[in-house]
């Protein structure tokens, strides 16, 4: 069987997860895949996929291999596979466009990203040159145009794009139907974990509407330590993943909360947490006679490999897509594994949907 071809834009932590995890799985069986939510997909098991180009603007990044880039600073992720075999793929210098904030300049490098003066290359030669399929979105939160320009490329390519970051292309109808047309499948908005701060939250406020139980507020606060919180420090790049993170809330609700009554979003930055991610949760409701209860729930979470293990079944969903001829937006898989697809389902609808999809029993 063939490799599922993927380029990646953004050889940040979640690159490296992914491509750690892709290692890590390849000579384990379905017994002891601890950590996958699907072993196999279709015929396709992690190890079926390969990197075939990879696109960033740091110059601890640029030109070197693939295997050596995804441990390259500022990267802090946990490292769980060290041995990852020498490639002959090296990162092609990105477009920087509006991928780095103002504010990153004045921190410690090896926090920071650090701007490489290489020429921007042809992403779509590249692309086309190197045969992907499926080219990954992670770019950083904020960068809107960044995140338009390399669907654009995706199109012109002629290959499938999965958005991992909050900039609304699959979930906005003019973008998708692009895809549509050329007949190209596409994955997206933002990308889950695995267990991590939105499905938390979405679960216990499906358990609240189930049980009978009113909420009146609740408030999600996130900290951790990688490049993204850091980015995120620039609250004016922060307008769609607040709007992403909240409307994944919103949506398994039975009754949408005023805006004054939730407050969901990253809250800061702190250097010493690394890729470990923290969340403070709290729901307040009335159960019955009206009587109030409240439920405060700390998580901690290493970031990027927990938000691998949806990445990995939406690229092998992605090429199921391209195998059977499905195009436009993937609604199963974009469901279960965003925070903001075009269409919200609960969890456990989506789940079924995305089996239902792996079996042949959906198209989409």
């Amino acid at each position: 069987m063939s490799k599922i071809k993927i380029a990646i834009v953004g050889m940040g932590n979640c690159a490296s997860s992914l491509i750690q995890g892709i290692n890590y799985y390849c000579d384990k069986e379905e017994k002891n895949s601890i950590g996958l939510i699907h072993w196999k997909i279709g015929e396709y098991s992690p190890s079926d996929i390969e990197v075939v180009a990879a696109f960033d603007v740091d110059k601890r990044k640029v030109n070197k291999t693939v295997d050596e880039a995804i441990f390259a600073e500022p990267n802090c992720t946990t490292i769980f596979q060290e041995e990852i075999p020498k490639t002959d793929v090296k990162v092609s210098m990105g477009h920087v466009l509006d991928g780095v904030a103002d504010h990153m300049k004045d921190h410690d490098k090896k926090f920071s990203f650090v701007i490489s003066d290489e020429e921007p290359v042809d992403v779509v030669s590249v692309l086309k040159e190197s045969g992907a399929e499926i080219l990954i979105n992670y770019l950083p939160v904020g960068s809107e145009e960044g995140a338009k320009f390399y669907a654009e490329k995706a199109l012109e390519a002629g290959i499938a794009f999965i958005n991992c970051m909050p900039v609304f292309i699959v979930s906005d109808k003019r973008w998708s139907e692009k895809f549509k047309e050329k007949g190209i499948p596409i994955v997206g908005d933002d990308i889950k974990a695995q267990i991590g701060a939105t499905i938390t939250h979405r679960t216990l406020v499906n358990l609240f509407k189930e049980r009978g139980v009113k909420l009146d507020r609740t408030y999600q606060l996130n900290t951790g330590g990688n490049t993204d919180f850091l980015n995120m420090l620039n609250r004016d790049r922060l307008s769609s993943k607040k709007e992403s993170k909240t409307e994944a809330v919103q949506a398994v609700m039975g009754e949408r909360l005023d805006s004054e009554n939730i407050h969901i979003g990253p809250s800061d930055y702190v250097p010493w947490q690394k890729d470990n991610k923290l969340c403070f949760l709290r729901m307040e409701g009335r159960t019955f006679g009206d009587v109030p209860m409240n439920i405060e729930l700390r998580l901690s979470v290493e970031d990027s490999p927990n938000s691998a293990a949806c990445v990995i079944d939406a690229i092998r969903c992605c090429k199921l897509a391209i195998d059977r001829g499905v195009d436009g937006e993937l609604t199963a898989i974009s469901s279960y594994v965003m925070k903001h697809p075009a269409h919200h389902f609960t969890d456990d609808v989506a789940s079924q949907m995305v089996n239902d999809f792996i079996e042949g029993k959906i198209e989409r």
